[in-house]
């Protein structure tokens, strides 16, 4: 991050009131996010006065682009393809596979397509216990359903890939340290697990990530109203600021690739900082000094 970035603050780019919102991605001049808790896709193009929004039959957690057109959705329990109309009315919904049926605590939270066009996702404990009882997956037609063998997680986060796509990041965010693996996308081979940035500050949360054209990584760090870059060592690079306590997602899209993007969450503030932070649950950006954006992979469907 360059010095003329560290330390900035994001700008409000579009005020919205999402209770939980993530997964944000651009695609196709438009950006893509869902809000969790509201079982809705949303999607917006920049100078829109509002997004366009699709209610949906279960909690989104993640969701990936398709190479038909469709959208792939981590629902609630089950991973389901969608066709969208022209304004985003849910015209088609099909179930794929169901995700950890007999386990009712657990549901699927983050996830993105590795750079095969598979979808990578994690699931989250529910329950207030908070037990690492999660896990990772991946998804693709051609090999179905395929449990990674990762360390089991309270909440599965910060899913992403290195450039040439044999590295995952992913982080369980109550552990409060992003880690990586060497990853195959053919044979879901995950190992050699090691450290790879823990949280500097006692109020950061690792949340989503993304990794931009130089291989650095960008993670939305909710408690903490911020979102950091990393070098692909781990080392912070510097940190970037908005005025809502949590941010989940960011994104580097826009149509020069080249603007950061961010989702935030209302859920968990209480009545004081609301007031405090009252655009709590919008989007925040800011446009970076040089295009950086990398589009995710389609889902092969």
């Amino acid at each position: 991050m360059s010095a003329a970035l560290a330390g900035m603050a994001l700008e409000l780019a579009l005020p919205h009131g999402a209770v939980l919102g993530e997964g944000l991605l651009w695609h196709a001049g438009r950006w893509w996010w869902t809000d969790i808790d509201a079982a809705t896709l949303f999607s917006w193009q920049p100078g829109a006065p509002r997004p366009q929004f699709c209610r949906l039959p279960d909690r989104l957690g993640s969701f990936a682009h398709c190479r038909s057109g469709r959208v792939l959705l981590g629902l609630a329990k089950r991973l389901a393809v969608a066709t969208l109309g022209d304004k985003l009315e849910l015209d088609q919904l099909l179930t794929l596979a169901p995700v950890d049926a007999a386990e009712p605590r657990t549901r699927i939270n983050d996830g993105r397509t590795d750079r095969s066009g598979y979808f990578v996702f994690g699931t989250m404990n529910e329950a207030k216990d908070k037990r690492q009882i999660a896990s990772f997956y991946q998804f693709s037609l051609r090999h179905g359903l395929r449990r990674l063998a990762l360390p089991a997680v309270a909440i599965a986060n910060s899913i992403c890939f290195s450039l040439d796509g044999r590295r995952m990041y992913f982080c369980d965010t109550l552990a409060r340290r992003i880690q990586q693996c060497d990853y195959d996308a053919e044979t879901a081979r995950v190992d050699n697990l090691r450290l790879f940035a823990p949280m500097d500050v006692a109020d950061a949360w690792p949340d989503g990530s993304v990794i931009d054209a130089e291989g650095c990584l960008w993670n939305a760090q909710w408690g903490a109203g911020r979102v950091a870059r990393y070098d692909p060592e781990g080392q912070l690079m510097g940190v970037m600021t908005a005025p809502a306590e949590h941010t989940t997602c960011p994104a580097i899209g826009g149509p020069g690739l080249d603007q950061l993007m961010l989702t935030t969450a209302r859920t968990a503030l209480g009545r004081e900082a609301l007031t405090a932070q009252p655009l709590s649950g919008s989007l925040f950006g800011l446009r970076l000094p040089k295009a950086l954006g990398v589009p995710d992979a389609l889902f092969e469907d």
